[in-house]
């Protein structure tokens, strides 16, 4: 047992000397440590102008010493000082105690562990970069001073005398810089990449006193490390004080700085990284900002337009479709009504015929103008041969700087783009008249021309809204509407519910009863085997779902959203009379309703087919108990955050489900 007891001490103390042997603690093990020594505090300290000292002194030191050792004239002259705030008082008491801490230490990572610790101590109750700061003017006080007795012991007593207190001559004469040139060279380059450690993490800081991280995502990671980026700014400041101890007392032992140099450099990188990132989001900022700004400013449409597309200093061109050339953005859209038909690489035929459609109603039209702006991440050539295959499809002006769209961000975070085409009204004056008239431009046509909010205002009144959805599928749709006869149109993914329905609707539709009241009904299968058919006609109740998904209390709405709910369902039909809707049910009900006829054909003689119907599925309806489902495509523009049943009161659960159909290849060949 004793013998069991002295191999675990032992390998306790084993584990103690690595968890203080910096070189070989994980990121973890140093935060566990240094955050024992911090304190918050509200106390404010001028971190900046201490630093700003702190490096004057070290940018005309470390010139001195490359002077030094390559064996020139000092000069000093060109230096360039950066200013100090006035009246700034320099902490004397604290960086002499912070020196005391780190001077005459024998080299050994384990002793720097311990001495940064004892200096964070110290300064428990310090911002983390004000004690990178502290240690650094610190060190700055003491390799400046000496440096300065460098350069006067030669002319000036005092200085004579308290250089050889310092033992400068020791390591400043000429022997001495011969023999030591590596080792003081490497100490001097590590002085350098310190303080531009320091000077980036003071950038971040300022950057995180005045920019929210949901701005400026980058500053939150970045920030978060500097904790860990301070501890190594103060060991390797004092590693260099040992080593230049050791080269002063010419002491046989050295402190190995090329591990500090090594993990310094990565520091340095990353942060450079970080700032440029955090830089390039702030501008970013900035400009969605301005735009914003533009947007709610009348003024000139090419103004918004160059400012949402064109980055600066780049010539603000377009390749105009029609007669295959290039023009000036500020000739062809100035004091235009303008169509921005925002797209991936990846619109479709029908898309883009959507789109003819409404070019070749406008094109004589000189008020009207359509810009397609490609939206594409990660150009490469083949998306490029692809662009050019669409832009040759496209009679209307195209967006040629398609790797640097300014806006980009603006419009995939503002508009919110999701990848699925959009089509912005902009009038004369570039205000947005409609943030995305794609979906009303696809149920209605021209007839919603010119696709502003109130055109879709004034549709949304008009309950003829099947129409839209079946008026081109078929041509008899159009004649039967026409002649104002009723229409069942049907469908799901049951072909028993199929051939039911179809069996009791066309008995109902022959029925002596309607031909005596002269009541002519026609039924329109959406024959799912037929998938253009399934698709235009599902594409088309959706494009109508896009556009009155904001509006639950209109009636319309309700029942675009009902017919939605029905889509994977096993069976459906919608009763038309013309081209009004009358009503639309799910396969249970709805056949429920037809094959009961019977029951309820007397009332058709009273009141009328449609009342009788109505009537009769609605008391089916209410006795039948199913739960509405309804899944809504990925479409641009915020979705509600609740969204009221079609059928009943309640508002609806919210499930998230993806789906893929492994019948597109990316780029890379990849689903």
């Amino acid at each position: 047992m004793a013998t069991i007891i002295k191999g675990t001490l032992k390998t306790l103390l084993s584990a103690g000397e690595i968890e203080s042997n910096p070189l070989t603690m994980s990121d973890d093990q140093i935060l566990d440590q240094i955050y024992s020594t911090h304190v918050h505090s509200d106390t404010k300290f001028d971190a900046a102008s201490l630093f700003t000292l702190a490096q004057n002194t070290l940018a005309r030191s470390t010139h001195i010493v490359d002077s030094v050792v390559q064996g020139t004239k000092v000069s000093l002259e060109q230096a360039d000082d950066k200013s100090l705030i006035p009246n700034f008082s320099s902490p004397l008491c604290t960086l002499k105690s912070i020196s005391s801490e780190m001077s005459c230490k024998p080299p050994s990572e384990e002793i720097a562990h311990k001495t940064t610790l004892a200096i964070l101590n110290k300064l428990s109750h310090y911002d983390w970069e004000a004690k990178a700061v502290l240690t650094l003017s610190a060190f700055a006080l003491e390799f400046g001073e000496f440096w300065l007795l460098e350069q006067h012991l030669s002319t000036d007593p005092l200085a004579k005398s308290v250089a050889l207190l310092k033992r400068v001559p020791i390591l400043a004469k000429p022997a001495a810089i011969q023999k030591h040139r590596q080792a003081i060279t490497e100490l001097n380059s590590l002085v350098k990449i310190t303080l531009q450690v320091i000077e980036f993490i003071l950038e971040l800081d300022y950057l995180n006193d005045r920019y929210d991280t949901k701005v400026v995502p980058a500053l939150e990671l970045a920030y978060e490390q500097i904790p860990v980026d301070v501890y190594w700014t103060i060991i390797t400041i004092a590693a260099i004080v040992t080593q230049l101890d050791c080269l002063i007392t010419e002491s046989e032992h050295k402190q190995e700085l090329s591990h500090y140099g090594q993990k310094i450099n990565i520091i340095l990188s990353r942060l450079r990284k970080q700032i440029t990132v955090c830089r390039q989001q702030i501008d970013t900022a900035k400009y969605i900002q301005e735009l914003k700004k533009l947007l709610q400013t009348p003024t000139e449409i090419t103004v918004v337009l160059s400012f949402l597309i064109f980055p600066k200093d780049v010539p603000q061109l377009l390749y105009d479709g029609a007669t295959k050339t290039t023009v000036d953005i500020n000739v062809v859209l100035k004091k235009k009504n303008v169509y921005l038909f925002v797209s991936t690489l990846d619109v479709t035929e029908e898309e883009i015929t959507a789109v003819r459609s409404v070019y070749e109603s406008i094109k004589t039209n000189e008020q009207y103008k359509i810009v397609w702006i490609p939206i594409v991440e990660g150009w490469n050539e083949q998306l490029r041969k692809k662009f050019d295959i669409l832009r040759s499809k496209m009679p209307w002006y195209v967006v040629q700087n398609v790797e640097n769209i300014a806006g980009f961000k603006f419009i995939n975070e503002e508009w919110d783009f999701k990848k699925k085409s959009m089509f912005v009204v902009f009038s004369p004056q570039g205000k947005v008249q409609h943030k995305n008239a794609f979906h009303l431009i696809k149920s209605y046509g021209i007839k919603a021309f010119p696709f502003t909010m109130d055109d879709e205002i004034r549709i949304q009144k008009d309950r003829n809204w099947i129409v839209s959805v079946v008026g081109n599928i078929d041509r008899n749709i159009s004649i039967w509407t026409e002649q104002n006869k009723h229409i069942f149109f049907y469908g799901g993914h049951d072909k028993e519910w199929i051939q039911q329905f179809t069996k009791y609707a066309t008995a109902l539709a022959n029925d002596a009863t309607i031909k005596e009241a002269k009541i002519s009904i026609e039924l329109f299968y959406v024959d799912k085997e037929d998938k253009n058919l399934v698709s235009r006609f599902w594409s088309g109740i959706e494009s109508l779902f896009v556009t009155k998904i904001h509006k639950t209390t209109d009636v319309v709405t309700q029942e675009v959203q009902k017919m939605l709910s029905y889509k994977n369902e096993t069976g459906w039909a919608l009763l038309s009379k013309g081209p009004s809707v009358v009503l639309s049910g799910h396969g249970t009900t709805i056949l429920k309703t037809v094959a009961e006829f019977e029951k309820w054909k007397d009332v058709v003689i009273k009141k009328g087919f449609e009342f009788a119907f109505t009537e009769y599925h609605t008391n089916v309806a209410r006795v039948t108990h199913r739960c509405s489902h309804l899944e809504i495509p990925i479409v641009a523009g915020k979705l509600p955050e609740t969204i009221k049943c079609p059928d009943c009161p309640s508002t609806m659960e919210i499930f998230i489900s993806y789906k893929c159909c492994h019948n597109k290849t990316n780029a890379n060949g990849k689903h």
